[in-house]
């Protein structure tokens, strides 16, 4: 059964993380580094974007999902 990334919302078979989320060992990425590699495809995406602009996209979306929304590092760029 398909679920969504707990760190994305990217389509994932194996456990809570997409390919993509995860290290060579399978555990989840550091926040830094999701956030760089998020804000990098959003930048790809939508041409004309400031990065200011793609970086408070990220943190937004990374606050909905399960893997980031309580993560200290999350909290404290927006500033909880």
């Amino acid at each position: 059964m398909t679920q969504a990334c707990e760190s994305c919302g990217m389509p994932t078979d194996n456990g809570p993380y997409c390919q993509y989320c995860v290290d060579a060992d399978g555990r989840l990425q550091a926040f830094d580094v999701r956030f760089e590699k998020m804000v990098g495809w959003q930048l790809r995406e939508k041409p004309g974007l400031t990065r200011a602009q793609a970086e408070t996209d990220t943190l937004a979306y990374m606050a909905r999902m399960p893997a980031w929304s309580a993560h200290p590092a999350l909290l404290a760029r927006l500033g909880r």
